[in-house]
């Protein structure tokens, strides 16, 4: 595979990347930081990218920049089939509440912009006969929930895009792959208390590239919260008003 990778710098993005990168695929990351981007490009070299690991800055704040890092990695790889989608912002319910700019960035970071983004992968997929574009979402976005009534919007509103593109692109080539975590340990989730059925970056990456192998519509990780999200979805609102979750 020719990967695009927004988001290979931390966390599950991170696992997710070096995983490719030891299978050979080749890499060209994109995301804010030049240091982190610098680093990441190293270290994907040791495990075994195919060629050179390239990359370029491209922040999900900045939308007019992203059809110039998509060209870039155009060139630097002669094309590309794969993009993959990681980055995302995160604050709590109370966070958010309290802060309306923060909110309204949240908001714009998690779908509006990645959106746009994914709107620019897809036309370049397509030109190209098609390819796969994988994108992270989150269980947050299955139901209405007290402690995440604002992140989880985001999400849900990214996960019905994609299904949408799903829908419409399918056979025209372009495989969309919306991946669903649940709690993983991340710095993300770093000071949260973790359920039961956490899950860890390499275990979530193992079960995402073989989602990407497959061109499987919806993947939830860890795979419990598949189960989980299905028995809340089915929760009357009497219910989901007094509980805590």
């Amino acid at each position: 595979m020719r990967v695009v990778f927004l988001g290979a710098t931390k966390g599950m993005g991170r696992a997710l990347a070096r995983r490719m990168a030891s299978r050979g695929e080749s890499l060209f990351l994109l995301g804010r930081s030049e240091e982190e981007l610098a680093k990441s490009a190293e270290d994907l070299q040791v495990h075994g990218a195919g060629g050179d690991v390239h990359w370029a800055q491209c922040d999900l704040l900045d939308p007019a920049g992203f059809p110039k890092a998509l060209e870039a990695a155009e060139s630097a790889m002669g094309g590309f089939d794969t993009v993959v989608v990681t980055a995302g912002q995160f604050a709590s319910q109370e966070e958010l509440e309290g802060n309306a700019s923060l909110a309204a960035q949240v908001a714009t970071v998690n779908f509006t912009n990645t959106m746009v983004f994914c709107e620019s992968a897809r036309q370049r997929l397509l030109e190209q006969s098609g390819g796969t574009l994988c994108v992270f979402s989150s269980v947050a976005g299955e139901r209405g929930r007290k402690p995440v009534i604002i992140y989880g919007a985001t999400k849900a509103g990214l996960s019905a895009y994609l299904e949408g593109l799903d829908h419409k692109y399918r056979q025209e080539g372009l495989r969309v792959v919306t991946v669903k975590p649940g709690f993983v340990r991340t710095s993300m989730t770093q000071g949260l208390k973790p359920p039961p059925f956490a899950g860890d970056p390499d275990e979530v990456a193992e079960t995402v590239l073989h989602a990407i192998d497959r061109g499987t519509p919806v993947v939830y990780v860890p795979a419990p919260w598949k189960a989980v999200m299905a028995i809340i979805r089915r929760l009357p609102r009497s219910i989901m008003r007094r509980v805590k979750f």
